[in-house]
């Protein structure tokens, strides 16, 4: 069990360290290509939070492990929402603007009823089964294209991306060592992520969903967390919600639409509570957008969001 224990923490290390070079080498990269600051905030280091994710969806969906694959998105996109937007909310009062509240939110809230329709054959077409195959992973990708065209659409609105992820100028084959140890990184940890928590399911007797939805998830999201916890420090509660929710998005879109495109990835009635669980979340950030203070998340909604979070995990861990 001991080992297991640590071949799991020694893949999140991983994950996370390799996503870290990878993004720190790909932004120098792009300073060399004259890509400005910006630019590089929002698709290099955006897509670079969302790196450990991806590792492990890709070595779940390869191993057949569909469970900890569909676990590992869900259970990242409630906790971005519940657990580190609670924490972000309670450091700083995360005030974002109109924009955000009106497109951005809605959007995500969109991303996970596309997915709960997606998911439901069994209920919408009296199928024998439910599942995401390979035309609903081309469905998902297309929602991706256009939520990136959006996004550049919207670039010059962001304000606080180059303070928030300062780009240092590095010589060519330091760029490629980052590059090439931060995929290596990758490779290694989300193998060893998946195959730990495919023997930490069977030891503790419990599913492996059960663990893609909680350490799997929570281990993936730590990133998001770093992320929007020193955004929300630095006072810039512009970048800690839009990192949540561009996250959230680029996770359903973007990687089950690769996952599913892998191998289709078969959906049980019982993970119709985690979208469930998702939607509420989602529909509460927007409705917490209009209490108190507009665009605003004060902190006992923070606060609400950690109280749902714990009560999710308790129902998990009971179930």
């Amino acid at each position: 069990m001991l080992w297991v224990i640590l071949l799991v923490l020694v893949g999140f290390v991983l994950v996370i360290k390799g996503a870290d070079l990878l993004v720190d080498g790909a932004c120098a990269l792009a300073r060399k290509l004259s890509i400005s600051d910006l630019m590089i905030g929002l698709t290099v280091v955006a897509f670079g939070t969302s790196l450990p994710e991806l590792a492990v969806n890709v070595f779940a969906s390869l191993k057949g492990s569909t469970d900890i694959a569909i676990g590992n998105i869900l259970g990242s996109n409630i906790a971005n929402i519940l657990l580190i937007l609670g924490i972000s909310g309670i450091i700083y009062p995360l005030v974002v603007t109109k924009g955000t509240v009106w497109k951005e939110i809605p959007l995500s809230l969109l991303a996970a009823l596309l997915l709960g329709i997606l998911a439901n054959d069994r209920l919408i077409d009296n199928a024998d089964s439910s599942a995401l195959n390979r035309t609903n992973g081309l469905v998902l990708l297309s929602f991706f294209v256009i939520f990136i065209y959006y996004t550049l659409g919207i670039a010059k609105r962001i304000e606080g991306s180059e303070a928030l992820y300062p780009v240092k100028e590095r010589s060519i084959k330091k760029i490629s060592i980052m590059i090439v140890a931060g995929l290596l990184a990758l490779i290694s940890g989300g193998k060893f992520v998946v195959d730990g928590a495919v023997d930490l399911a069977t030891a503790l007797g419990i599913s492996q969903s059960t663990i893609g939805l909680t350490i799997v998830a929570v281990g993936t999201s730590l990133p998001e967390l770093a992320t929007s916890a020193m955004a929300a420090y630095k006072k810039n509660p512009e970048i800690a919600v839009g990192n949540i929710v561009g996250s959230n998005i680029f996770n359903i879109f973007f990687i089950l639409g690769i996952s599913s495109l892998i191998r289709p990835l078969p959906f049980g009635a019982k993970s119709n509570w985690d979208i469930g669980v998702l939607i509420l979340a989602n529909i509460l950030l927007f409705l917490f957008m209009f209490t108190g203070k507009k665009r605003k998340l004060d902190r006992w909604e923070a606060g609400l969001f950690l109280v749902i979070y714990s009560a999710y995990i308790l129902f998990l861990i009971m179930n």
